[in-house]
């Protein structure tokens, strides 16, 4: 059943966790993009940051005025953006090849760009521990061609899942077996790590241990038609899913599909934000919409 041309109910859980309860209809905030993706949001200046990967470039759409800008160009084709534990951006530049964090006076930190002395493919996206660790997947899609990065060859030849240690600050292999790893996110108990496998179609979890290596985990949601990009989790541990043409998923957390969002271009990532953490940011192709929600997400930053 859909309702108000925007939620596809497919099971009734949908309907009485409130997920379709919000805004009847969807936002568009901005649609002057080449392929959006990343979009975070930092409470302390009420702004959207995301990313313009072929334009190789960040924007900025501020909540107050509706305005957006240059936040940063070039940007090293950068993808996927999340926050730290002190509010700092953490971002992928898969054109650079290496996983950033912007401290507070706007200098650029390089967390990782090489495991084993081989230069990364060209990380994707990120979540942050709230032990301080930074996991990453690192497809090879912004060294498949120049659209989105830089042509080159795999110096580590696969595409893998990794953790910034917290300490050390070594980049340590966390799971491989994946085709073109994407979004992540972790659980809201931190116990298990969510990934997305673009190309397999799938998303996969992996139990989290006490040392922060992994499980060999499992498939939790398919696909088939569509695939899966970016991966949120509500306060309901419900988990929202950018599937492209196929919107947005949301799957209970025993991994039933229960509703969709219908989106009117290809999604790509997605993320909660606004004042009260239930806005729904989405980027779809050459848009970033919005969806006030009667859902919220799950707490922006993680403190141990």
């Amino acid at each position: 059943m859909v309702e108000h041309g925007l939620y596809e109910i497919l099971d009734e859980r949908f309907r009485t966790g409130k997920c379709a309860n919000g805004d009847l209809r969807l936002e568009k905030l901005f649609g002057d993009c080449r392929w959006a993706e990343g979009p975070v949001y930092l409470p302390a200046w009420r702004q959207l940051i995301f990313s313009d990967i072929p334009n190789d470039r960040m924007l900025r759409w501020d909540e107050a005025t509706g305005a957006v800008g240059a936040f940063r160009s070039p940007a090293g084709h950068s993808n996927g953006n999340t926050l730290d534990r002190e509010g700092r951006l953490i971002t992928c530049e898969q054109g650079n090849r290496r996983v950033t964090r912007t401290e507070h006076d706007g200098s650029v930190t390089v967390l990782a760009d090489r495991y084993r002395g081989r230069r990364l493919n060209s990380p994707n996206d990120a979540v942050v521990h709230s032990d301080g660790s930074v996991w990453f997947t690192d497809p090879d899609f912004g060294i498949t061609s120049d659209y989105e990065g830089h042509r080159a060859e795999s110096e580590i030849g696969a595409c893998n899942v990794y953790r910034i240690d917290p300490g050390s600050g070594e980049v340590r292999l966390a799971a491989d077996g994946f085709t073109g790893p994407n979004g992540i996110v972790l659980s809201p108990d931190e116990q298990q790590l969510y990934v997305a496998d673009s190309r397999a179609r799938t998303i996969r979890v992996l139990d989290v241990r006490e040392d922060g290596t992994l499980s060999d985990g499992k498939v939790f949601a398919e696909a088939p038609n569509s695939g899966f990009d970016n991966i949120r989790f509500d306060d309901g541990g419900r988990l929202w899913a950018a599937a492209f043409g196929d919107g947005v998923h949301c799957y209970d957390p025993d991994g039933t599909l229960i509703g969709r969002l219908l989106v009117p271009e290809p999604v790509s990532n997605l993320a909660f934000g606004g004042p009260k953490n239930n806005r729904l940011f989405i980027t779809a192709s050459t848009s970033v919409y919005s969806l006030v929600m009667a859902v919220t997400g799950t707490p922006r930053v993680r403190r141990a």
